[in-house]
């Protein structure tokens, strides 16, 4: 059968509350420039390789987190990256996980997960 629907995931939405403190915390985690535009005074497109994330303060519920990781980042170090989120101050709510994964959660009380690949 064929279909016009690609089998690769475009972006993933994250609902946040604060457009620009959500900005600058997911920018400080990755890394990466926070100078984008916020389109539409709600939506911020974080500058990624692969999949995309889109920041959303329309999609913000109070009270309605991820409570289980929906996406995970990447590493290739992942002792590397857990020391990283400890020393900055993340909010890492899990210890690293048969040497391969932890969590940690968003200043809006998203559960999210970084994993060695």
């Amino acid at each position: 059968m064929t279909t016009p629907v690609k089998n690769e995931i475009g972006t993933v939405f994250i609902p946040v509350h604060d457009i620009e403190k959500s900005r600058d915390w997911y920018c400080r985690l990755l890394g990466v420039p926070n100078d984008g535009e916020i389109v539409h005074d709600h939506l911020y497109i974080l500058p990624m390789k692969g999949t995309g994330a889109v920041l959303d303060s329309r999609m913000y519920e109070p009270g309605k987190t991820f409570d289980t990781p929906v996406f995970h980042l990447n590493t290739t170090d992942i002792e590397a990256a857990y020391d990283f989120m400890m020393c900055h101050n993340f909010n890492v709510v899990t210890e690293i996980q048969h040497h391969h994964y932890f969590n940690f959660k968003d200043p809006d009380g998203n559960l999210l997960m970084i994993c060695q690949c």
